[in-house]
C-alpha cells in the first residue's frame, strides 16, 4: 500500500466534518428480539475536506496536494482537530496520559494506543501515526528519556525499549497523533465563487487500515 508521510495542510482540515464509523450487523428474530454483531474490531473514520469560501491560493494548495497523492492512490496523514491528543482537548499531552501496556520482563516493542472509556466499557485504539517530537514515555509514573531508554518509529507508532520493562510495571505515554487516510474520490470539483475566492463542495477522506 502506497503511503506518503506528509500531513494534509492543517489549516485546510480545520472545520472539516467527520468522525468514527462502525459496522454493526443487526438480525431481527421472529420474536422481535435482535442479535447484533460486528466484523470490525476497530472503527474507521471518514471526513469531508470540502472547503467553503476560501482564497484561490488555498484551492491551489488543495489541488496540488490531491495531484501529488495521485487521487486515491497514495495515503497521507490527517489531523483530526476533534481528536489528536492522548489527553483531553483542553490539556497538553503528558507521559502519564495513556497506559500502553504492562511489562512482562521480555517484550521490548510496544504499540502506542489510546483508550476510550465510558460506563465501564473500554476500547483501545492503536495509534499508528504519532507526531514526531510530541511523544513522551514513562514507567511507573516516572519519565523516561528518548534515545537513552526508548526509540520510536513515527511511521508505525511502535516503541522499542533499550531494556524490556520489568514484569508488572505500567508503561504510559503521551503524544499527538495523525490519522492515516486517503482521498475517497478521484475527482476534485472546484468553482470560483467570487473575485479571488473559490469553493470545493466535497472532498471525501477515508481512514486506512494499516
Amino acid at each position: 500500500m502506497g503511503f506518503h508521510e506528509i500531513r494534509f495542510p492543517a489549516n485546510l482540515s480545520f472545520g472539516s466534518v467527520g468522525g468514527p464509523e462502525r459496522r454493526t450487523e443487526v438480525v431481527t428474530l421472529a420474536n422481535g428480539h435482535e442479535e447484533r454483531n460486528t466484523p470490525w474490531a476497530h472503527s474507521r473514520r471518514r471526513y469531508d475536506a470540502g472547503l467553503s469560501l476560501r482564497s484561490l491560493d488555498d484551492i491551489e494548495t488543495l489541488v496540488a496536494f490531491f495531484e501529488a497523492r495521485r487521487g486515491m492512490l497514495y495515503g497521507f496523514r490527517w489531523k483530526d482537530w476533534t481528536d489528536y491528543k492522548s489527553c483531553s482537548a483542553s490539556k497538553d499531552p503528558d507521559f502519564r496520559d495513556q497506559v500502553i501496556g504492562i511489562g512482562d520482563g521480555e517484550t521490548r516493542v510496544w504499540q502506542l494506543g489510546k483508550h476510550y472509556a465510558s460506563g465501564g466499557s473500554d476500547y483501545l485504539r492503536p495509534i499508528r501515526k504519532p507526531v514526531a517530537g510530541t511523544v513522551t514515555l514513562g514507567i511507573q509514573r516516572e519519565p523516561l528519556q528518548e534515545s537513552l531508554h526508548w526509540e520510536m518509529d513515527a511511521t508505525t507508532g511502535l516503541i522499542t525499549f533499550a531494556v524490556a520493562p520489568e514484569a508488572g510495571v505500567e508503561i504510559t505515554a503521551g503524544y499527538e497523533f495523525d490519522v492515516p487516510v486517503r482521498f475517497d474520490t478521484d475527482q476534485i470539483r472546484t468553482s470560483v465563487a467570487a473575485f479571488k475566492a473559490g469553493e470545493v463542495p466535497s472532498v471525501p477522506v477515508l481512514e486506512l487500515r494499516l
